[in-house]
């Protein structure tokens, strides 16, 4: 299952011109991702408030993830200020899925954003949580915080803006995106070998663990004939005619 390194921006002193920073709603959409990333099956570890893109930088490397994604809002220069909107999600060039994670994300944005076509893609060479991670990285700037439409529009839509990433990465990483739902306590059912735990919800992907029968499991979700279950460390899919919920 997808692991990513989630950054949110850690930077009080920019400051959106209707109240509160680019570090507030910037952890508030990521809060509002956490629910649907867990219901998708997708992992995370997130960035601490106390760290610098640097830190957050080291620690992304010092793991093995499968997308660095980096949460910020934007700002014109100060001889533009004020004026400039839209949504920028940078990706590194020599990334080929930094590139397709960056393009399904800004398409999923424009679906909510009230200027679609000031929401696009840009290649970038310099920005260090771009050019120094190791995963394949997606840097978002959304929107203008300098500019009193664009903040309104961000610091009002935070669970729109965090559904729509969710719904990009799910497809990126070719999962279903799912509504969260109240974990559910279960057990394996079956009455011969060993239940397999898949990646995905597909008997063709591949297997991320195996239970027996009577193992005790966590239902995070459900879709169509299948349950995502996290046994111990291991999230996956399995068949649900083979998991029994615990009265």
């Amino acid at each position: 299952m997808p692991i990513i390194y989630l950054s949110p921006s850690t930077q009080p002193y920019n400051l959106y011109v209707t109240g509160g920073s680019e570090q507030d709603f910037m952890n508030q959409i990521a809060n509002e991702m956490v629910p649907y990333l867990t219901a998708s099956g997708i992992s995370f570890v997130r960035k601490l408030l106390t760290m610098s893109a640097a830190d957050a930088i080291a620690a992304s490397n010092a793991g093995d993830y499968d997308l660095h994604l980096a949460l910020h809002s934007n700002a014109s220069p100060e001889s533009t200020a004020g004026t400039q909107r839209g949504i920028i999600v940078f990706y590194n060039p020599s990334s080929k899925e930094s590139q397709e994670a960056s393009s399904l994300l800004a398409e999923e944005l424009k679906t909510i954003y009230p200027l679609p076509d000031q929401v696009r893609t840009e290649a970038s060479t310099t920005i260090g949580e771009v050019s120094r991670v190791n995963a394949p990285p997606a840097f978002l700037e959304i929107g203008y915080h300098d500019n009193e439409e664009d903040a309104r529009w961000v610091t009002t839509h935070t669970k729109d803006i965090a559904k729509s990433i969710v719904k990009a990465l799910a497809e990126h990483f070719d999962l279903p995106f799912l509504p969260p739902m109240k974990p559910v306590q279960g057990q394996v059912a079956i009455r011969w070998g060993h239940l397999n735990i898949r990646e995905r919800p597909s008997r063709f992907a591949p297997v991320v663990g195996t239970a027996v029968n009577g193992t005790p499991v966590t239902i995070v979700n459900r879709y169509e004939d299948w349950d995502l279950i996290k046994l111990g460390k291991i999230l996956g899919f399995a068949k649900a005619d083979y998991i029994q919920e615990k009265e």
